[in-house]
């Protein structure tokens, strides 16, 4: 059932519709007539015209039916499909993919990309986000995993919120990275002076990052981070704030002239299959990028 808006008038004398109008600025004049016109606006329980004049304290209720969800458009763009079942797909996204539809990124989504492959998709918390467990950064390449049905979609919700899925990222860090291996334990939050950034702060919520060093470069260090939390780009802001941001960051650390991108891919992914409970792990190459950036150090 649908629940109004109330308001009630503080003065006599307005017009119904041009007192809503100022009550409820978001919503255009006309819009506004038409919802008198249909009913869905009453004056006191009672339907009325626009033109009827209101007296102070009658109440006027807006009945407002909240939009349908989205309907995202499915888009033949190929996709790298790693593992498939009735339950779900774990994809292999390309840098530069954004995982969902979103202001300023409607359409050439990963999404967009699977409806082609399944034109039906069940809807996670947020109708945006058909079958979508986990996300990654644009930029960021690798493995995630798409839900195909509604009891595969809870499924792995409670696996990623329980922390029994294991996933590990391959990074390419500005300076040498010592100790060879480590965890770094620091809380993430909202960065105050940037919104649009995260950053290590004692109001952040836990956030633990495991990490051991594949290689050493002259200047740099290819590293394998393990995430123990799910934080907003979490390994992204633990490596900045070590003092070592991954290359390519432009946002916690710099551009680079070796790669286009931060040089971060989900390589490995580890849960229980849905249908039965088995674990299972998937893993995938360093992109031609990531390859090539290291080909270049060495």
């Amino acid at each position: 059932m649908i629940q109004p808006v109330l308001l009630t008038a503080d003065n006599s004398g307005a017009r119904l519709d041009l007192f809503v109008v100022q009550k409820l600025p978001e919503l255009s004049r006309s819009f506004i007539q038409k919802l008198i016109e249909d009913g869905n606006i009453t004056l006191n329980g009672k339907p009325a015209r626009s033109s009827l004049k209101l007296k102070e304290r009658d109440v006027v209720s807006v009945f407002i039916a909240p939009p349908e969800p989205a309907r995202h458009q499915a888009e033949d763009i190929a996709l790298d499909i790693i593992y498939e079942d009735a339950d779900l797909i774990v994809v292999n996204k390309p840098a530069g993919m954004t995982t969902h539809p979103a202001p300023g990124n409607p359409t050439h989504t990963l999404v967009n990309a699977v409806l082609s492959h399944l034109p039906s998709l069940p809807e996670a918390d947020n109708a945006e986000r058909p079958g979508i467990v986990h996300r990654l950064d644009k930029d960021t390449s690798g493995l995630i995993i798409i839900a195909k049905t509604r009891s595969a979609l809870e499924n792995l919700s409670d696996q990623f919120k329980s922390r029994t899925v294991k996933k590990a990222y391959i990074a390419l860090l500005k300076g040498g990275m010592t100790p060879k291996t480590g965890i770094i334990d620091a809380p993430i939050g909202r960065d105050r002076a940037h919104r649009q950034r995260m950053a290590v702060c004692e109001t952040g919520r836990p956030a633990r990052t495991q990490y051991t060093v594949l290689k050493y470069y002259a200047g740099y260090t290819l590293v394998e981070a393990r995430p123990e939390t799910g934080r907003t780009h979490q390994i992204r802001v633990h490596f900045a704030c070590m003092g070592h941001a991954i290359v390519g960051d432009a946002i916690y650390g710099s551009k680079s002239e070796i790669i286009g991108r931060q040089a971060l891919h989900a390589g490995r992914l580890s849960f229980k299959l849905p249908s039965n409970g088995n674990i299972v792990e998937f893993t995938a190459p360093l992109p031609p990028d990531m390859q090539s950036a290291t080909d270049k150090l060495k």
